[in-house]
């Protein structure tokens, strides 16, 4: 650890490293120490460890985790980041089964919304939203971290990875094999979020396996059909589920979330990933009138 940080207590593990919150001895802030462990027998840093530093060195938003410093020895990198007490799952946690509380909840989703869509507007797709990689701090102030499956998009199209994105909040389409995908991946994540915020902690859809996590999407919202998702039986791994019904009452998943609420949230959990509303679209949504 550099001369320049006291380390105080190991907060968590990341995609590639450990987590430390730690003291600038010369100034006495309180920062997040990301160590990233340097593999001798390859060739270096991580890819991933590379893409959050490219990226988040671009995205300076007040709802995406700041980067401070990245510090390089031999042996090992380190990134310095702004501190923030908690994650969302921690937050869930620490409610203890309370109710939470739905202006809270509509706090935090716009946050999540602000920071997506700054994403969104700079080329980025984050491709691992879940409860862990939102960053809490004592102000109230939701932060997008953990950028390491993020990747910049553009013309043309490429094709990406579908080993992307935490099971319970990956969409159908990358479900069943898509390889071509924008930003509709980060909304259909940012949808199942809200839907858990609203629940205070519970996951809308808890899978075991793809197929067991798309029977609970189809059974909620339907299954696919060609009329109302044309080409979907052309996915690599598409296979048939059902027949299901829409759920004419989105709201009994979502009991706590008022209408409007419930409104927002049928638009963003779109199996057809192009009807999907846009992060921008969703912030202008009369819920958060």
């Amino acid at each position: 650890m550099s001369a320049k940080f006291e380390r105080l207590e190991k907060i968590g593990e990341g995609t590639y490293g450990t987590v430390y919150k730690a003291r600038n001895r010369d100034t006495q802030a309180i920062v997040a120490l990301k160590r990233v462990r340097l593999d001798e027998d390859d060739e270096g840093v991580p890819s991933s460890a590379l893409r959050e530093i490219c990226l988040l060195k671009e995205l300076r938003h007040v709802n995406i985790v700041r980067l401070h410093d990245v510090l390089h020895s031999d042996k090992k990198l380190t990134l310095v980041f702004e501190f923030c007490e908690q994650d969302l799952k921690k937050y869930f946690d620490s409610l203890n089964g309370e109710a939470m509380d739905q202006n809270t909840v509509k706090s935090f989703f716009k946050q999540l919304l602000r920071g997506l869509a700054f994403c969104h507007e700079h080329n980025v797709l984050h491709r691992d939203l879940k409860p862990q990689n939102l960053l809490i701090n004592k102000a109230g102030e939701l932060k997008l971290a953990d950028f390491g499956l993020a990747r910049a998009f553009g013309i043309p199209v490429r094709c990406y990875s579908s080993e992307v994105v935490t099971l319970w909040y990956r969409p159908p389409d990358v479900l069943f094999g898509a390889k071509i995908y924008n930003t509709s991946i980060d909304v259909w994540s940012a949808g199942c979020i809200f839907a858990e915020m609203a629940n205070s902690g519970r996951p809308l859809f808890p899978g075991n396996d793809v197929d067991d996590q798309l029977r609970r999407i189809f059974k909620l919202l339907g299954s696919p059909t060609d009329e109302n998702w044309p080409g979907v039986a052309k996915f690599p791994e598409f296979k048939p589920f059902g027949p299901f019904n829409p759920c004419n009452d989105i709201s009994s998943a979502v009991p706590k979330l008022n209408s409007k609420g419930v409104d927002l949230l049928v638009q963003l959990l779109v199996c057809n990933p192009s009807l999907r509303l846009s992060s921008s679209d969703a912030l202008s949504h009369s819920y958060f009138d």
